[in-house]
C-alpha cells in the first residue's frame, strides 16, 4: 500500500483509505470485520463523522480500531450547525468518546455553515494545543472557499480538502486540485464510485476500465482508484461493507498506471467543463 505526506499534517498515510458513510445500515459484525480488514491490507487511514448514523459509524470505527489505534489514522468530521467555537469542542468530545480514543489524527469541518470559519478554526486549534486533534482541515471546500481559509488560518495549518471526486465527476481537476497543490493541502476523494451504476461494458469508459484492467491483471474499480489518486496530493475513501469489496479496494493501493493508460482514461471520461464544486 502506497503511503503520502498528508499535507502538512502527517506522513506515512495509506493512498486508499476506508470511508464509513451509511456503515452502520450493514450488519454490526461484518462492518466491523471489514474495517478490520482493511487495516490489514495497509488501509489505516479511516474516514468518519458525527452525522454519519449519528455517531453510530465512528462507534463502529472505535471497535474495529480497539488494540491498534497507533496504526490508523482517524479523521472525523464536525457538523456546520455545530461548528461554533464551543460546539465544535464539545463535538469532538462526543467523536472521542465514541471512537474510544483521546485524539484524532485529524478533524474537518464537514461543510461552510452559518458559523464564521474564525469560530471553528480557533476551536480547532485548541484542540490541537490541547492534544485532542493532531490537525484540521476541511470538506467540500471551493477555490474561493479555500481561499478565504487560508487568509484566516494562514500558510501550513489545513491538512486537507475532502471533496467529491470519480471518473465521472471530476471538476475539482480545474482549480481545487491545482490549489490544494500548490498550498500544500491534501485533497481526500469522497465517493470515489460516485452513486450510480458502474460504467457499462460496452460503453467507451467501461471498456477502456476493463481493457487496463486485464494488463494490471486487476478489476475496473481498482483502476478507477488509481487514476484517481494518479497526483500525489490525492487520497481515496471508498466505503466497503463486505470483506471482499475492501480486499478489492486495497488492491488498488499499489498499481501505477502508464502515461498512455491514463490518456486512455482521460479520454474515456472526459473532464468536462469548469464549475461550481459538486458535493452530496
Amino acid at each position: 500500500m502506497k503511503t503520502r505526506s498528508f499535507g502538512p499534517a502527517q506522513s506515512g498515510v495509506s493512498v486508499i483509505g476506508q470511508g464509513t458513510w451509511n456503515l452502520e445500515a450493514a450488519p454490526r459484525a461484518e462492518a466491523i470485520k471489514t474495517l478490520t480488514r482493511g487495516i490489514d491490507l495497509g488501509m489505516t487511514h479511516i474516514d468518519t463523522a458525527e452525522m454519519y448514523g449519528s455517531g453510530r459509524a465512528e462507534a463502529l470505527t472505535g471497535e474495529a480500531i480497539a488494540g491498534r489505534r497507533e496504526k490508523v489514522f482517524i479523521v472525523s468530521k464536525v457538523l456546520p450547525s455545530n461548528a461554533s467555537r464551543k460546539g465544535t469542542i464539545a463535538a469532538c468530545e462526543r467523536s472521542l468518546k465514541q471512537l474510544k480514543t483521546n485524539y484524532l489524527d485529524c478533524y474537518l469541518l464537514h461543510w461552510r455553515g452559518s458559523y464564521p470559519l474564525e469560530e471553528t478554526f480557533a476551536a480547532f486549534e485548541e484542540l490541537k494545543a490541547a492534544g485532542k486533534i493532531r490537525s484540521w482541515g476541511v470538506s467540500n471546500f471551493d477555490e474561493d472557499d479555500l481561499e478565504e481559509a487560508l487568509g484566516i488560518a494562514g500558510k501550513g495549518k489545513i491538512a486537507c480538502n475532502q471533496v467529491l471526486y470519480h471518473l465521472r465527476e471530476r471538476a475539482i481537476e480545474h482549480a481545487v486540485i491545482p490549489w490544494c497543490e500548490k498550498n500544500n493541502v491534501a485533497v481526500v476523494a469522497y465517493s470515489p464510485f460516485g452513486q450510480t451504476a458502474p460504467p457499462s461494458p460496452s460503453s467507451p469508459g467501461g471498456k477502456a476500465l476493463a481493457e487496463i484492467a486485464s494488463a494490471h491483471n486487476a478489476t475496473p474499480r481498482r483502476i478507477a482508484l488509481a487514476f484517481l489518486t494518479r497526483k500525489k496530493s490525492v487520497f481515496a475513501i471508498p466505503k466497503a461493507s463486505k470483506i471482499a469489496h475492501a480486499e478489492e479496494n486495497a488492491g488498488a493501493g499499489d498499481l501505477e498506471l502508464t502515461a498512455k493508460e491514463i490518456e486512455q482514461i482521460d479520454k474515456a471520461f472526459p473532464l468536462g467543463r469548469a464549475k461550481s464544486l459538486p458535493m452530496l
